[in-house]
């Protein structure tokens, strides 16, 4: 493979600065960031049938940094120029789009117009979920989630949201679609969990039932599959074929009954990394052109009542949860639950009881976190005595 060459120094620039020999031409793209946007999507480009690890690429193009290397990648994901695998390694691989936009950086968000007020624009109103609670759109790509995730399904780009449980994944996709349908993948999911299966009737004899992924294909609904990961492989195969291009199930057990999506069909997945038994193989990976990761909004964790100091030791767990240092922290529902207790039954119980839904072997992490940030000593909730 053939390095794309720097431009050569600008007139007038001096021949013994560093710098010189790296400034971007404006084909390039303006800005550094532009110049290495376009030399990370080249070397993708050249290798269109390889996933490359960060370190991989860092060393083939010989950019100084991993970690911009590693934001160049990412804002390659959102754009939809790139996959991103993590299985468990954070594995990218170019896209059609991106080789289409040869290496040209996505269009830049627009900002937010000021009112008339000076203030930024109002982001959207919360969506109102099946079950009546409300989701606060969040910011993605040029737009907000909810808005995105729609434009998304428009154009057939399905969506992988990962990240730990009870950041919003779930959430998000009932606030984006009214229409869906939801696989609440286990180990114990079967085939015919999708495809559905014969049950009894009165009077006797038995007739088939279709399953979600059926009816998500035949009335143009979306398909959520909740915890895919946890799905046996073998199991998540009988998705392919709705994705693949050819939208056509045939069900074995209902007489080799074949079914055609229709228009509006459309499938997302959930998947938590660290969950014992959450594999993401590279056959449900590959089939995901966006994988989008989702966590915790603390800003609006603050906003919906959430103490800034229990927010501040959410935070530190969290950050030691991605170091390997503890084995849980709170999400933004645990917080939410939180506010409800503390509400019911004030503050030193709602902390308490914060501690005491943590797992056993990260409970005095919790614990330590919450009492160093509140000042107060905490144990887990239990029934005092008489």
């Amino acid at each position: 493979m053939t390095t794309p060459t720097p431009p050569a120094p600008q007139a007038g620039a001096p021949q013994n600065n560093p710098a010189a020999t790296d400034t971007p031409t404006a084909e390039a793209a303006p800005g550094r960031s532009g110049y290495l946007y376009r030399k990370v999507a080249l070397h993708l480009a050249d290798h269109p049938d390889d996933i490359f690890k960060t370190g991989e690429i860092t060393r083939a193009i010989g950019a100084p940094s991993s970690g911009a290397v590693f934001e160049v990648l990412k804002k390659m994901a959102a754009a939809g120029h790139a996959t991103h695998h993590r299985d468990p390694h954070h594995r990218f691989q170019i896209t059609q789009a991106g080789i289409d936009a040869a290496g040209t950086l996505p269009a830049t968000a627009p900002r937010a117009r000021a009112s008339k007020g000076g203030g930024r624009q109002a982001r959207p109103a919360p969506v109102a979920r099946p079950n009546g609670t409300l989701y606060h759109p969040r910011r993605l790509g040029r737009g907000w989630d909810v808005e995105e995730l729609r434009r998304l399904r428009t154009q057939q780009v399905p969506v992988l949201l990962y990240g730990p449980p009870g950041t919003g994944k779930t959430a998000m996709v009932e606030a984006a679609f009214p229409d869906l349908l939801t696989v609440a993948g286990t180990g114990d999911t079967v085939v015919d969990d999708f495809l559905g299966s014969y049950n009894p009737i009165p009077g006797g004899g038995y007739e088939f039932v279709h399953g979600p992924l059926i009816t998500a294909m035949r009335e143009g609904r979306v398909l959520l599959v909740d915890d895919a990961t946890l799905i046996p492989p073998r199991v998540l195969a009988v998705l392919y074929p709705a994705m693949d291009g050819r939208g056509v199930i045939t069900i074995p057990a209902n007489g080799n009954e074949s079914v055609q999506a229709v228009d509006g069909f459309y499938i997302v997945a959930g998947h938590n990394p660290g969950v014992h038994g959450a594999v993401l193989t590279e056959a449900l990976a590959s089939r995901f052109t966006v994988h989008l990761h989702v966590t915790t909004d603390w800003d609006l964790a603050r906003q919906l009542g959430v103490p800034k100091q229990v927010v501040a030791a959410a935070i530190d767990l969290n950050t030691d949860l991605a170091a390997g240092k503890t084995m849980w922290a709170p999400q933004l529902r645990e917080l939410l639950g939180f506010v409800k207790v503390r509400d019911h039954l004030g503050m030193t119980a709602a902390l308490a009881n914060l501690a005491g839904i943590a797992p056993e072997d990260a409970r005095d992490d919790v614990t330590a976190a919450l009492s160093r940030h509140t000042g107060t000593p905490i144990t887990a909730l239990a029934i005092g005595k008489r």
